[in-house]
């Protein structure tokens, strides 16, 4: 899969995603880097740390979170997206549902839109992405944790979102799925996603798994956001163990010993 000016392996290798959110609300580092000179320092941080990639997000999608206008997340994304670009050789993400603020954070460089919404919340997006070429992450989401077969609902929910992806003309070496832990789940619901990871194989697609620092570990351990590190690198080992070419997390480096290690063990 190419990302910007890089090319990843589809299997056989887990890559680091790291979050960089440009928001003062977010879960669990809302408002530290809010600010250009913060969010450019903390990204030179991650690469320097492992960081194969940088996702960049300008409205916080927690629970409860506060819906803001496009135009403020383009004006927290947009030169965010563009000083990282200028600066470091490692392609950008933007993480947005909203058709204005991709056609922003494209123009203003981002190499993969991802959408927690796989492209069913604004059909701009998908066309957007086309236009540009650019790669994109498809998460699972729905409006509901209803479900009459959890695993074979969440896999056709992503096959649609990929047959929406491919009918805007994005081209399908350019898509990676991401079973949306945390997004319209029960506690025991995400749970079985980290552990039956494989099922999502039969889509032939790169994985991605997003579970930094996320309420399944912080209701495991019973633990507050700020101290689920450990908690993620075992959801980061299953990553490696069940082949997801992607991790998104907070805390690089030790997600990179995790995946190092792991792969050590592995053979990879």
């Amino acid at each position: 899969m190419k990302i910007g000016n890089r090319t990843f392996a589809d299997h056989g290798k887990t890559y680091i995603m790291g979050i960089l959110n440009v928001t003062p609300d977010s879960f669990s580092d809302g408002g530290r880097f809010d600010r250009l000179d913060a969010a450019l320092r903390h990204a030179e941080e991650m690469v320097a740390d492992g960081a194969d990639i940088i996702d960049i997000g300008g409205e916080s999608t927690r629970p409860g979170h506060t819906v803001i206008t496009d135009q403020e997340e383009i004006d927290r994304v947009a030169p965010v997206i563009e000083a990282v670009k200028a600066r470091l050789d490692v392609p950008v993400s933007i993480d947005t549902y909203k058709g204005a603020v991709t056609a922003a954070a494209l123009a203003a460089g981002a190499d993969l839109v991802n959408d927690i919404w796989g492209f069913r919340h604004d059909p701009r997006v998908a066309e957007l992405t086309a236009q540009y070429g650019a790669a994109c992450c498809l998460m699972h989401n729905r409006r509901e944790a209803v479900y009459d077969d959890f695993l074979e609902d969440l896999v056709r929910d992503l096959e649609d979102s990929v047959a929406i992806a491919q009918a805007a003309g994005v081209a399908r070496e350019n898509i990676m799925v991401d079973p949306g832990v945390g997004f319209a789940k029960t506690y025991e619901q995400n749970l079985l996603c980290i552990r039956r990871l494989e099922r999502l194989h039969q889509l032939n697609l790169p994985i991605l798994l997003g579970t930094s620092r996320k309420s399944v570990i912080g209701l495991t351990l019973n633990l507050p956001a700020d101290q689920r590190v450990e908690g993620t690198l075992v959801t980061t080992v299953m990553a490696v163990l069940q082949d997801c070419a992607f991790v998104r997390v907070h805390d690089v480096k030790e997600n990179r010993r995790a995946i190092t290690m792991t792969e050590a063990i592995l053979g990879r």
